[in-house]
């Protein structure tokens, strides 16, 4: 037998959907002979796996022992990050979504930490507090509506402790609850991003309300999101409502740089002795689950809190704590993804865009 007899013989396998042969496409790129064994190579220019299954099992009809290699072109990975989807902030080179599936697991004060520590290792950073019913930021930087400047008919963001921040909680008056329904609340985020002259940042956190609705939808369609970042407490009613919000970012097809498990035991200030209030490495499954990684586990700290609730943030004015080098760690670990993102070209938010 040689090579003539053999794709003498594929001419009779016709390429799925068509009435031409393998051959007669030059798809089969080449035969050889390893003792009484045949190897075949194909191109094919169709990444679907039943094309290249029912060409593999016509092939095996005719030679069953036949060593074969059909080489199919890659599925592109959908992500929301592409030239095709839509982006209203086009001078903002990366968004980074923190998100979590409850409220209280401390989803803003890690965004504004882990925002101020990628600040301290050189990039251009800005945070969009979208949490429109909530917003905390204006008190964990300690600015108000006061320092807010407007030029033309656009807002300029306030820049505090190295970063650029905007938030809802800058545009109402203290306490006020907003009771709006979803039309004005996208319509709001949207113009935080596009109404806003923000400069041109390496990456913008956007702070989202807790849960799996209408704003995590409006920021995926609005902007292509280069990361999503999922904070949850160790125990296992937030795991729950943690995967939850990772799920949504495998439906908005938004890469998953990781996971922050906050308030992860509490170490006694006094005797140093640790203990589990919250429990400790819940996510640790969850993180296998969605083959993602820890970027943080942080404990229970006063300093944390007391930083917070007076407007300077742990990271800023205790960069030496232990804390603070887990949030740079984890800022590090953030910057090493974008990159990998940014070299794959992987996305679209073409496939969430609205009909």
């Amino acid at each position: 037998m040689n090579k003539e007899e053999v794709l003498e013989k594929l001419k009779s396998v016709i390429y799925p959907g068509f009435k031409k042969s393998i051959v007669e496409f030059g798809f089969v790129k080449d035969v050889s002979f390893d003792k009484e064994d045949i190897k075949i190579l194909l191109e094919i220019p169709s990444a679907k796996k039943e094309v290249s299954d029912e060409i593999e099992k016509n092939i095996k009809k005719i030679y069953p022992n036949s060593k074969l290699e059909i080489k199919r072109p890659e599925i592109p990975i959908e992500k929301s990050n592409s030239r095709s989807g839509k982006n209203i902030a086009k001078n903002i080179k990366h968004f980074i979504m923190v998100s979590s599936g409850k409220g209280g697991v401390g989803k803003s004060t890690t965004t504004l930490n882990l925002a101020i520590s990628m600040a301290k290792l050189g990039k251009k950073v800005g945070i969009l507090d979208a949490d429109i019913y909530g917003p905390n930021m204006p008190r964990m930087l300690n600015v108000s509506n006061k320092d807010l400047q407007i030029e033309g008919q656009k807002l300029r963001p306030i820049l505090v402790y190295g970063i650029e921040m905007i938030s809802m909680g800058l545009l109402i008056k203290p306490g006020e609850g907003l009771m709006w329904r979803g039309a004005m609340l996208n319509r709001a985020i949207e113009q935080l991003l596009s109404d806003v002259l923000w400069s041109d940042l390496d990456v913008l956190f956007i702070d989202m309300p807790p849960g799996t609705g209408d704003a995590q939808i409006t920021i995926a369609q609005s902007v292509p999101v280069s990361a999503g970042v999922c904070v949850t407490t160790p125990q296992s009613v937030a795991l729950d409502d943690g995967e939850r919000g990772l799920d949504m970012f495998k439906k908005l097809h938004i890469p998953i740089a990781g996971i922050v498990e906050n308030m992860s035991g509490f170490i006694c200030p006094n005797c140093k002795s640790e203990y589990e209030i919250f429990a400790k490495g819940g996510a640790d499954e969850l993180a296998k689950k969605f083959d993602t990684k820890i970027l943080a586990k942080i404990p229970i700290e006063i300093d944390i809190r007391e930083g917070a609730d007076s407007g300077k943030p742990i990271s800023y004015f205790k960069p030496e704590s232990e804390v603070s080098k887990k949030y740079e760690l984890a800022s590090s670990d953030l910057i090493e993804f974008l990159e990998k993102v940014d070299r794959e070209n992987l996305a679209s938010n073409a496939q969430i865009q609205p009909r």
